[in-house]
């Protein structure tokens, strides 16, 4: 059952949302495995320290959140929560239990989707387009934030488009002011019709507790990260072959283009060094992190549009983007 609220005159209330959505947020728990250290290569030693001869594994528990997409069982959460689980435990609002099996993990977005098993239909959470997000509306952070199952924090979005924060490699966070703290990770970030458009994921804190500075990963980049897990498992991204800068000529942002990788896909398409990037297929662009984030999720083999600015004129140029390879 997909879960969602119409709104009515009035628009519906938190109490509404939080017992609706609720009912599509897990709690995952999650055991993973640690070697145990040599204590100055004593076994004796080790065995007094640690509790164990050297060289076992002692089990490490984790913890965070999650919410379902679809019916079937996938659930969306956090790379960092599940990250090197040798078990997942998945709890629902019901507290009933599954056990759970990684489908795919993107550690450089921070995203991961992992599935349940069980005999009847999952309720799921709908996907709303997180573009459409403005700064001051209202939104609610659902998780399970130091074990306490079921939280629900509200807040507005107070930022979108937050990048350079340095918790992922590609970044296009909502910045929130609903209270998020550890455990949350993973948890879905809902608007008022109870659809979720982000995923929490990080804070800005000096006391290691919500300071009304939370960061989600929106559901635009969510989304297409999750198609991509469901299908192979894993990301691939796209690659265009240049290095870019950000620079601004006093009245907005531009990024510029300083080195072009030979028989690259921009080598190909004709861009050369000192060339400024307006837009990819119409979309303007006005930051190397937009740029960065839009050419990745664009896929291998695509043909696209760029338009340029080169000695005062402007021309447009097409690029087929070509795969970035892992290194």
């Amino acid at each position: 059952m997909v879960i969602g609220i119409m709104a009515n005159g009035h628009g519906p209330s938190f109490e509404q949302i939080a017992k609706s959505a609720s009912q599509a947020v897990v709690f995952i728990q999650v055991q993973k495995s640690q070697e145990t250290p040599y204590y100055f290569n004593d076994p004796v030693l080790n065995e007094l320290f640690f509790g164990r001869p050297p060289g076992q594994s002692a089990p490490l528990a984790g913890q965070g959140s999650g919410f379902f997409i679809d019916a079937d069982g996938h659930i969306l959460t956090n790379s960092h929560v599940v990250a090197g689980a040798s078990r997942i435990v998945v709890r629902l609002s019901t507290n009933e239990q599954y056990a759970a099996e990684l489908v795919g993990t993107d550690p450089q977005s921070d995203i991961a989707l992992i599935k349940v098993a069980g005999d009847a239909p999952f309720s799921y959470l709908n996907i709303d387009d997180s573009d459409t997000l403005s700064i001051g509306e209202w939104v609610l952070a659902i998780g399970n934030p130091f074990g306490l199952s079921n939280t629900l924090t509200a807040g507005i979005v107070s930022a979108k488009g937050r990048n350079d924060i340095g918790v992922t490699s590609y970044e296009n966070f909502i910045q929130t002011d609903a209270a998020i703290n550890p455990g949350n990770s993973g948890g879905p970030l809902v608007n008022m019709n109870g659809d979720v458009v982000g995923i929490n994921t990080a804070i800005f804190s000096q006391s290691g507790g919500s300071m009304g500075i939370g960061f989600a990963i929106p559901m635009s980049m969510a989304n297409a990260i999750k198609n991509q897990l469901m299908q192979y498992g894993q990301v691939i991204r796209g690659y265009l072959g240049v290095v870019i800068v950000d620079e601004t000529d006093g009245r907005e942002s531009r990024v510029r283009v300083v080195s072009v990788a030979p028989n690259g896909p921009a080598d190909d398409a004709g861009i050369r060094d000192g060339d400024i990037i307006l837009a990819v297929a119409n979309d303007p662009v006005s930051s190397v992190s937009g740029l960065r984030n839009t050419v990745a999720l664009t896929p291998p083999g695509t043909r696209v549009e760029l338009t340029v600015k080169r000695n005062k004129q402007i021309k447009r140029v097409r690029a087929t983007i070509g795969r970035l390879l892992k290194r």
